[in-house]
């Protein structure tokens, strides 16, 4: 018989195969390689002469499976029908891979082995594998593999405590929670780095495989970041101030948050709705002239573009901002890891700490993620902070290079770009 190649485990993966049980839970960190694995249990029983079967929560997902299990498969495959994502072997034995968009389509089969990889991204997995799946294992008294990076306390987390439990009633159940890092192919450096570039309770979602109870919420230490007293009226001799924009007028709030730099602290916030955006644009100026930011960062979708141009037409420093579902997980990211790491100050604002609190992450079949507040409520005041935040640090960046001065004419803070010692709002030279 032709030969075929498989990849060879490594010692995270040949822990859990050497220690499995008839249904497994796989809880592991990203890049563990839990899919080359799952793939390599079903092409062993398939080709003893076994069917076999491998689920993804969508049909785009399960391709890359697909494809790989039809090239290492290829010399010894006797058929293969693309239409039904099946292999058939000339030993027998066959593999097809099903979406679990709809589940009911493995009705009617029976299998050795199944594998149902991301497990936790499944809709309804315990419809899934209860009504559809777990029948299918009867004839053979077949096993399962339950594959997934935790994403919250769902229904994958229930069968991992199976897994984990002592209880008798469980005692063909096993689980293992397994980091990135043990994939020793994987470089630990990288994991460090992203360590300390991701939200910590995505790194430990990710990365650590850890079960969150707050897998949806983006900001944690929210309370231990109030400062009651950290709001200005004006700006502080020798400060600098940066200020976010998000644009609303009538269902949705126009905020304007402004970031102390020194301070690393929010000293303003002015939320309004229902007015013109005349009278907003008004508003705007009268906030810059408090503060002078030496950068206004302002949403440019929709109604923003115009306001951008109108603003700088007022030779405000006015930096627009498109957003789309990236460009907002770049912003969010950043703010998220400022509260974990105690980088920011918020004041004691209760329609701020309401946003904050309930903004959640959802992940898309993609695999990315896609942030909003939950239907009912805004984010407004989370967005103008995560545009203003963006600013710190390209405006301590000038601080590092420049310096920032006190003008001894009008008494505000100005960052000497040129070197030459002219105020930037008045102009007056400093000697």
């Amino acid at each position: 018989m032709p030969e075929i190649h498989l990849p060879k485990r490594h010692r995270g993966q040949r822990q859990v195969v050497d220690s499995c049980e008839r249904f497994n839970v796989l809880a592991c960190g990203r890049r563990y390689g839990k899919s080359a694995l799952g793939e390599d249990i079903l092409a062993e029983d398939a080709v003893d002469g076994f069917p076999v079967a491998y689920f993804e929560p969508t049909n785009k997902m399960l391709m890359d499976a697909w494809r790989s299990m039809t090239s290492i498969l290829a010399p010894i495959t006797a058929k293969v029908s693309v239409q039904e994502h099946r292999i058939e072997l000339i030993t027998g034995g066959s593999i097809t891979c099903w979406s679990l968009e709809k589940p009911d389509g493995c009705r009617g089969r029976k299998y050795r082995t199944v594998v149902i990889d991301e497990a936790a991204m499944v809709r309804n997995l315990s419809d899934a594998w209860n009504g559809a799946i777990r029948p299918t294992l009867t004839d053979m008294h077949g096993g399962a593999w339950f594959l997934s990076t935790p994403r919250g306390l769902n229904y994958f987390h229930t069968l991992y405590q199976r897994g984990i439990s002592e209880d008798e009633e469980w005692h063909d159940w096993a689980a293992w929670q397994m980091p990135t890092t043990a994939n020793p192919f994987i470089d630990a450096e990288e994991v460090a780095s992203a360590k300390r570039e991701t939200p910590e309770q995505f790194f430990r979602q990710e990365y650590l495989a850890e079960f969150l109870d707050v897998e949806g919420a983006v900001f944690r230490h929210i309370n231990e970041r109030i400062d009651a007293n950290c709001e200005q009226d004006e700006a502080l001799p020798g400060h600098e101030y940066v200020m976010g924009v998000d644009w609303g007028k009538l269902n949705d709030w126009t905020v304007i948050t402004v970031i102390d730099v020194k301070l690393r602290a929010v000293v303003h916030i002015t939320r309004i709705n229902q007015i013109d955006y005349k009278t907003q644009i008004a508003r705007l100026k009268a906030v810059y002239s408090w503060f002078r930011p030496s950068v206004i960062k302002a949403e440019a979708n929709s109604m923003g573009e115009p306001l951008i141009e109108e603003l700088r037409d007022a030779s405000l420093p006015v930096t627009p901002f498109t957003t789309t579902n990236a460009s907002k997980q770049v912003v969010i990211d950043a703010l998220s890891m400022a509260f974990d790491r105690g980088d920011i100050t918020i004041p004691d604002i209760p329609f701020l700490t309401s946003e904050l609190v309930g903004f959640e992450a959802q992940r898309l079949p993609s695999g990315l993620l896609r942030y909003s507040a939950p239907e009912g409520m805004h984010d407004d005041c989370v967005i103008s902070l995560a545009l203003a935040w963006s600013c710190v640090d390209a405006a301590e960046s000038w601080l590092d290079a420049y310096g920032i001065i006190t003008c001894v004419h009008c008494n505000r803070p100005f960052v000497d770009h040129d070197k030459r010692g002219r105020c930037t709002y008045c102009g007056r030279n400093q000697e």
